[in-house]
């Protein structure tokens, strides 16, 4: 794709065609420039089918800043605009809509409040609020949902992960296998959420870490093929990184022919004093495989190589090698705890694409608009929905977390933007759908509130520092200590409560009630 063709596919087009019509009406009844409110919001964890995420971790916001800042009307993409026409030939926008679009269609009148990047999140609750312009706020629904959602899902995924390994070495392979250039962004936030390194060079260098991964088959298969077979493969590789020395060993037969080799070769490299890394196992029973591996490096004075495995790796496999090793390693011989600390995963299709659930189902609501034949009052927005799980909760809105005795988080809270729930006695936490559920919290049963909406742009203005990937993998680490142990489950979480205040609650039941 030429320079120019991209500046226009990944510009400020990078929308729906219905933004850009609904923007012209906009316009043609001078609601134009009328100020709006857009909650950004999932509506339900992703679901894996064999199992369930019972949290996720934001990502994105920054990319999504970086575009916003760049986006405007160019020349070019006007009369791109200006040649479209409708079914009956006609022009579909007019010049006087074009030359409004060209002269104000940036992203600089936007506010922007948000939930950091790198935080736990979950369903119903704004992620990312935007107030500004009503034209440009809705301009801006797709890219914001592009540049939100797919991040999200591998942030959490990666987290996921992460976790079913016990916090150990986590390695980004998925760039082969990603969507196309999907895979930066993804890369991103498989760092975020979890990964400890990446596969992905060019991405890796821009992020600040050094980008990870040795051999493949095919090296040896070409060593094999010129008559020096699979040592000579490993001995060639130990004399170019005599330092960095990690080898797959299963191309022939894994513990046959590639650990024996493997093991000479470290012997070797032992001898001109260096320390090898280890190996990587990429298919077969890799439980089995590790045990058997680590037996026969440990019986050769390697006990402290790592063994990284990859093949098709995602949360609930890593479970299950864990738990397999923990199991059968004792009847081996091997220290399974020892063991479980010395493996790496290397994790690539099923983080990159979020195997089993592909999509992030995140939504951009008009929750409220400015009234301005009435002084400029907000007036409440609201969608009435078959499904009541999806009618959003209309109005301008704060966020809060509610930490328990233990302080662990026991709910996110909605309430009103003239509400905080740090000064009330009580905090009375109801259902966002059922009418009789509700749960009262005492401030004896309450150790922290803490608001989670923090202004990131102010009329397009940068006013939030953006942290740095550690920053947001601490805050990913401290929220997810924060979980009650149940909501952080593989399979069968808890439910996280999303509750709403009982004056937000009273409001939307107002305007369903009205809108019937």
């Amino acid at each position: 794709m030429k320079s120019s063709d991209r500046q226009t596919a990944e510009g400020i087009l990078f929308t729906d065609m219905y933004q850009l019509s609904m923007a012209q009406l906009y316009y043609r009844v001078g609601l134009h420039e009328t100020t709006a409110q857009f909650d950004y919001f999932f509506r339900s964890y992703p679901d894996y089918g064999e199992h369930q995420a019972g949290y996720c971790i934001s990502a994105g916001l920054e990319w999504l800043l970086d575009w916003m800042q760049d986006a405007r009307f160019r020349d070019e993409d006007i009369t791109h605009l200006r040649h479209q026409t409708g079914q009956a030939g006609v022009r579909l926008f007019a010049d006087d809509f074009l030359d409004w679009l060209q002269a104000h269609g940036t992203f600089e009148g936007i506010t922007l409040y948000a939930i950091p990047e790198g935080r736990v999140v979950h369903p119903n609750v704004p992620l990312a609020v935007v107030k500004g312009p009503l034209v440009m706020a809705q301009i801006l629904e797709t890219s914001l949902l592009n540049h939100l959602n797919y991040p999200t899902l591998i942030a959490t995924k990666a987290a996921r992960m992460r976790e079913a390994g016990s916090g150990h070495l986590l390695l980004e392979f998925g760039l082969r296998r990603a969507q196309e250039r999907s895979a930066n962004a993804g890369t991103r936030a498989a760092l975020i959420g979890g990964a400890d390194f990446s596969s992905n060079t060019g991405i890796s260098y821009v992020l600040g870490y050094p980008p990870k991964g040795t051999h493949a088959h095919s090296m040896v298969q070409a060593f094999m093929a010129l008559g020096e077979g699979e040592l000579g493969a490993f001995r060639a590789y130990a004399d170019v990184y005599p330092d960095d020395c990690l080898l797959l060993v299963d191309t022939i037969d894994t513990l046959e022919s590639g650990v024996p080799h493997a093991i000479k070769v470290f012997e070797e490299l032992r001898r001109k004093g260096h320390k090898p890394v280890g190996i990587r196992l990429d298919s077969g029973d890799l439980a089995y495989l590790s045990i058997h591996a680590a037996k026969m490096l440990d019986e050769a004075g390697f006990e402290d190589t790592a063994i990284v495995l990859s093949n098709q790796l995602d949360e609930l496999t890593i479970w299950q090698i864990v738990t397999q090793i923990r199991t059968e390693a004792p009847r081996c011989g091997v220290d399974p705890d020892r063991l479980v600390k010395r493996l790496v995963y290397g994790v690539g299709t099923r983080l990159i694409t979020s195997r089993g659930d592909s999509a992030l189902d995140g939504v951009y609501k008009l929750v409220a608009i400015q009234n301005h034949h009435n002084n400029g009052e907000w007036v409440p927005a609201i969608k009435i929905s078959e499904s009541p799980a999806k009618t959003p909760n209309p109005g301008q809105k704060r966020v809060w977390r509610v930490y328990d005795k233990r302080g662990k988080a026991t709910a996110d809270l909605l309430g009103l933007d003239d509400e905080d729930p740090r000064e009330m006695d009580k905090i009375l936490l109801h259902h966002p759908i059922e009418h009789a559920t509700y749960r009262v919290l005492n401030r004896e049963d309450i150790t922290e509130v803490e608001p989670l909406l923090v202004e990131i742009l102010r009329e397009g203005e940068l006013v939030y520092t953006l942290p740095s990937i550690e920053d947001m993998r601490e805050l990913r680490q401290n929220d997810i200590a924060r979980l009650d142990i149940g909501v952080r489950r593989l399979m069968n979480p808890h439910i996280y409560h999303v509750s709403l205040t009982q004056r937000l609650w009273g409001l939307k039941q107002k305007l369903i009630t009205s809108a019937i």
